[in-house]
């Protein structure tokens, strides 16, 4: 096992402290204390604080991309149990920290998207990544007749994306997973029916 680079450390520790105190209320100083490291250290890697932003958005996304390739792109399994699998691993990822983080995607959707045009354009990416893995599987459900051939497919993915990020804020607010889980109940009992 090489050693973990500065670099490495930084982007680690640092989508941590980002994550528990938001893009704007986590400074440099705090990221580099909290990665131990030198403040240089974080200048010789990153041109600003919004490219460390890009990049641990990125870092996220992997995580998330690795839970829809087991779930909502995971063909092995039948359409609807994949997305209300991947509901459940998105709930127990943000329960891991007793509700208290959100989502890294609707946190930086919340506050940084007014104070930077890159990171804006990359979340609406982000989002349509994530809206095209859940039409995916709306998409099998349908051919595996699990949903109606007339189903709205993209008009439901969208709003299964928009709803699961509301129900995230309002988790993170209440400190509950309550709101995840009424709108999985609703989206199964009345939407999906």
């Amino acid at each position: 096992m090489g050693k973990v680079s500065n670099r490495e450390k930084i982007l680690t520790e640092g989508l941590k402290v980002v994550h528990a105190h938001g893009y704007a209320g986590a400074s440099v100083r705090d990221i580099v204390q909290a990665a131990g490291v030198p403040q240089g250290s974080f200048t010789n890697h990153f041109t600003s604080k919004e490219a460390f932003g890009l990049e641990i958005l990125d870092m996220y996304l992997c995580a998330g991309r690795a839970s829809m390739a087991e779930t909502l792109r995971n063909d092995a399994l039948p359409p609807l149990q994949r997305l209300a699998a991947y509901i459940d691993n998105s709930k127990n990822r943000l329960n891991k920290d007793g509700m208290r983080n959100g989502c890294l995607f609707g946190n930086f959707t919340a506050e940084a998207t007014d104070h930077s045009e890159p990171i804006r354009q990359r979340l609406v990416e982000i989002f349509a990544e994530v809206q095209g893995s859940v039409a995916y599987c709306l998409n099998a459900a349908v051919a595996a007749g699990e949903l109606p051939d007339d189903f709205k497919v993209e008009e439901v993915a969208g709003f299964i994306v928009s709803s699961l990020q509301g129900a995230n804020l309002l988790a993170k607010a209440e400190r509950s997973p309550a709101p995840v889980e009424r709108f999985r109940q609703v989206l199964f009992n009345q939407v999906l029916r």
